[in-house]
């Protein structure tokens, strides 16, 4: 194995879970997720000998992740099922698995690039100057879709969570 490779496989095996989950809450599906960060991995190898600087590979995949991302739900080739009913008859407690599912299910049905912002954001903790860099969009864009997607998230929410008050961040 040549050292570029080596130096491949290290970086794939330490950054390709946390990749995958940042996948995972764009689609909400494991299979798909690991369909994104295989696709992002394979570009990512196609450029390895160009990227002199590492500490940009993590920002460079997360870019590669979300443009296939959108891309593909532009196109319609995504399908999703939804797991679970629409209502709950009991209220789990906001760190619950159950809550974390609502969760998901509500943000699978955010708008993509919204979507694609909340997780860049909220999860992945970016600033917003970077999500504009990945998104090549303006900062003020980042935040109206942060603001969307958040309306969209409370309003989805509300029902399930009416009497509970949640945290702000």
């Amino acid at each position: 194995m040549s050292d570029r490779d080596k130096a491949f496989a290290e970086y794939f095996a330490a950054r390709s879970g946390a990749m995958r989950g940042t996948a995972y809450l764009l689609c909400g599906d494991w299979h798909r997720a690991e369909d994104l960060v295989q696709t992002a991995f394979v570009k990512l190898y196609r450029v390895w000998n160009r990227i002199s600087r590492h500490e940009v590979l993590d920002s460079y995949v997360r870019q590669i992740l979300i443009r296939t991302f959108l891309d593909e739900r532009r196109r319609g080739w995504w399908r999703r099922e939804r797991v679970g009913g629409e209502d709950a008859d009991q209220v789990a407690p906001p760190d619950s698995p159950e809550s974390r599912l609502v969760l998901l299910q509500a943000l699978a049905r955010v708008a993509p690039r919204q979507r694609a912002v909340l997780v860049l954001r909220y999860w992945e903790d970016l600033s917003v100057e970077d999500v504009a860099a990945l998104l090549e969009c303006s900062p003020g864009t980042v935040k109206s879709q942060a603001a969307r997607g958040l309306d969209t998230l409370r309003g989805l929410l509300a029902p399930t969570y009416s009497g509970i008050e949640m945290g702000e961040r």
